[in-house]
């Protein structure tokens, strides 16, 4: 069964995400959950969330920066810290977020072009185009996505 990110809602929607879901960097696995949630927004793929008692917090270290989003508010990013290398600005967390997102209070999501892979049960996804968004892309998930060269303003 597919999914449209067209039908998607506009403010996004939260639900859980009824997989386990991965994420590997450096050799280690550093989030792993049959817990996660999705956020799901028109035009964008599934962006996942994970509860942060599923996410190896000693790889994560605090980044410079934050964003705005219209919706759920501010958030701050992490790098993750592997044995050999690092992943700049590679998760990102709403400690604060809007009431109709606190759902995703606490949760971290990773963008999956950041990391050395990220996983849906056993599928690899892919990463959503551009640098900007964090969507997961799966066999299931039907664009064309926001996020690569001239969508800006869709």
């Amino acid at each position: 069964m597919s999914e449209s990110v067209w039908d998607y809602p506009r403010p996004p929607r939260v639900e859980p995400l009824r997989h386990v879901a991965r994420v590997e960097f450096d050799g280690v696995t550093v989030a792993r959950s049959g817990s996660a949630l999705r956020v799901l927004e028109t035009s964008h793929p599934p962006t996942i969330y994970f509860p942060r008692a599923d996410v190896r917090l000693e790889s994560l270290k605090p980044s410079r920066g934050m964003t705005l989003c219209e919706w759920k508010g501010r958030a701050s990013y992490f790098d993750i810290a592997g044995e050999h290398r690092t992943a700049a600005s590679a998760a990102w967390t709403y400690a604060y977020p809007r009431p109709a997102y606190h759902a995703i209070k606490d949760y971290i999501a990773f963008y999956p072009g950041r990391v050395d892979a990220c996983f849906i049960d056993h599928e690899r996804v892919s990463a959503q185009p551009g640098d900007f968004y964090g969507g997961w892309i799966t066999a299931g998930i039907e664009g064309p996505y926001k996020g690569s060269a001239g969508t800006s303003r869709w």
